[in-house]
């Protein structure tokens, strides 16, 4: 059975976007968190998002900036299988991308039973609430960024459930990447 993992930076006091839904805040180049942004987008999971992540990162990630700036992630970032679930989109024209129209709980579930590779949530807060509520994600890595915002969105509205601590990465850049299971 595949796993169903998110990836989200989150601010000190908890949001995964700002009040006005930016997240450049959690961009903070440096050596070593860039390294381990590319290694991660070298792998094979299924990337998933919600239609404003899907937009946001398909109006970035194909373009020549995106390919100057973060060649490795970017070359990941278009190559992998995406799905992004959307009741108003029309189409999805980002390379690889599988547009899903039905019930977000109930395709995910179907998504979980087969043998492709694991699933990471990147973003997609509404996404992210809604099947942890369902009790389908099988991990949180949560990149903690030293800043408080005040004000922004959290990606667990809703959401009230025990998690267990995997392991913790500390970065020069002040980044905590912590990884989470769901309690049995």
């Amino acid at each position: 059975m595949r796993r169903l993992v998110v990836f989200n930076n989150v601010s000190l006091d908890g949001y995964f976007v700002d009040a006005n839904g930016d997240m450049s805040w959690a961009h903070k180049q440096d050596p070593e968190w860039s390294s381990f942004v590319s290694e991660n987008a070298s792998g094979t999971a299924v990337l998933v998002f919600g239609r404003v992540t899907y937009d946001l990162m398909a109006s970035y990630w194909p373009t020549p900036l995106a390919m100057k700036s973060s060649p490795a992630v970017a070359e990941g970032m278009n190559n992998l299988q995406k799905v992004v679930f959307s009741r108003t989109l029309d189409k999805a024209s980002w390379k690889n991308t599988k547009l899903v129209r039905g019930d977000l709980v109930e395709e995910v579930r179907k998504m979980k039973k087969e043998s492709e590779p694991d699933m990471v949530i990147l973003g997609s807060g509404s996404i992210v609430s809604q099947l942890a509520q369902a009790g389908l994600i099988d991990e949180y890595q949560v990149a903690l960024s030293p800043i408080l915002l005040g004000k922004g969105r959290t990606m667990f509205e809703g959401v009230k459930q025990n998690v267990n601590l995997k392991k913790t990465r500390v970065f020069d850049n002040g980044k905590v990447m912590l990884w989470y299971e769901p309690a049995a």
